[in-house]
């Protein structure tokens, strides 16, 4: 994440959106690491921040970092909330087409990155070498 920051303060237009992104969908660290505080002087109008369940502080960095890639924030925030809402295939386990809510997927208890869907999941990436040659090693989805 902190390399991600890195390029994104230098202007990196995707990265700005990927940081933003990941800090919307509070993936790990990103909210820290992303953090603009009130010196940015970031505003978001009261329609920008409707319908978002998302603390005021991190929408507005979300915003912040969208607008420093020269995004559209209302539409890519529209694109982060229904992404939110539906879910996405987040078990890092290659194969797995699983799709919910961050929430609902486990975390490594070792690295804290990588999430699976289950028990059995985490096992079998685990056996088959996947995470357990990145385990703490690599930031995952």
């Amino acid at each position: 994440m902190q390399w991600r920051l890195k390029a994104a303060e230098n202007g990196d237009a995707e990265l700005c959106r990927v940081l933003a992104a990941r800090m919307y969908l509070d993936l790990p660290y990103a909210r820290e690491v992303g953090h603009v505080g009130e010196a940015a002087g970031v505003s978001t109008s009261a329609g920008v921040m409707e319908g978002h369940d998302v603390p005021p502080d991190v929408l507005a960095g979300v915003v912040h970092w969208l607008r420093k890639g020269g995004h559209n924030a209302v539409e890519h925030l529209d694109l982060f909330r229904i992404e939110a809402l539906e879910g996405v295939p987040y078990c890092v386990n290659d194969g797995c087409q699983v799709v919910g809510l961050l929430k609902e997927f486990k975390v490594c208890p070792q690295c804290k990155t990588a999430r699976y869907c289950s028990d059995a999941c985490q096992k079998q990436d685990w056996i088959t070498g996947g995470h357990k040659a990145t385990c703490g090693k690599a930031v995952y989805k």
